[in-house]
């Protein structure tokens, strides 16, 4: 059974850093890109960053303003995104998703499987 297991959220004070963490089982994602998506309550739910699956590329949403970084350990069967700077409207449910492609991906329909998410809160 394949799982993506997301975990590192919580909560934190505006300003403050997180490490979110994706551990995949049931197969190897080193040829898959990966990403994150986020959402908010009340909003539909959007692309944070992707990350090619040699993770020589990446690409991020134009709102993470360099403040987040997206890495991966193949040998972990595992997928980082690592938030500074951490704003009140970063505040939702992050999601680690397996792309179908080996590289970056930016849609939801790009990819196959989910994990089931981490909360984020930020406080002001």
């Amino acid at each position: 059974q394949v799982q993506l297991v997301e975990s590192g959220g919580g909560l934190v004070q505006a300003g403050g850093s997180l490490r979110l963490s994706c551990a995949a089982s049931g197969r190897t994602f080193s040829t898959n890109a990966m990403g994150w998506f986020r959402q908010a309550p009340g909003k539909e739910r959007e692309f944070v960053a992707t990350i090619s699956w040699s993770g020589g590329s990446t690409y991020y949403a134009d709102y993470v303003e360099r403040r987040f970084t997206i890495s991966r350990d193949n040998a972990k069967n595992t997928v980082y995104l690592q938030m500074n700077s951490l704003k009140p409207e970063d505040t939702a449910v992050y999601y680690c998703a397996a792309a179908v492609l080996p590289e970056v991906a930016r849609e939801e329909y790009e990819y196959a499987y989910w994990g089931q998410g981490t909360q984020v809160t930020v406080s002001s």
